[in-house]
C-alpha cells in the first residue's frame, strides 16, 4: 500500500516546527560545538516529522448505501404475466415426500 502524499498543512507545520525548535534549542543550550549543533538539528527534524504526521488529514466523505425504503421506491414495478404465476396448491404436493 502506497503512502499518501503530504498535504500543504503538513509541510507548513513540519517546516515551522523544525525552524522554530532549532532556533529555540540553540538559543537555550548556547552550544557552539559541531556535535551539539548536529544533535539539536536531528532532534528538531524528528520533532518536525512528528508534528507533520499528527496533523489531521482532510476527511473524505464516505459513500453510504441508500436506505432500503429509498431503494424500493426507486425501482420500477415488474410486470408478471399469468403464465409465470404459481398456482396456490402447487407447493403442497411435494411437501409430503421427505428426502
Amino acid at each position: 500500500m502506497a503512502m499518501p502524499r503530504p498535504t500543504a498543512a503538513q509541510f507548513a507545520y513540519g517546516s515551522c516546527t523544525v525552524i522554530f525548535s532549532t532556533l529555540a534549542m540553540l538559543l537555550l543550550s548556547q552550544t557552539s560545538s559541531g556535535p551539539g549543533v548536529a544533535l539539536i538539528a536531528v532532534a528538531a527534524l524528528a520533532l518536525g516529522l512528528l508534528v507533520a504526521m499528527t496533523v489531521p488529514l482532510p476527511r473524505t466523505r464516505a459513500v453510504t448505501a441508500a436506505p432500503p425504503h429509498r431503494i424500493a421506491a426507486d425501482r420500477e414495478p415488474v410486470q408478471v404475466s399469468a403464465a409465470t404465476r404459481v398456482p396456490a396448491g402447487a407447493g403442497e404436493a411435494t411437501r409430503g415426500r421427505a428426502a
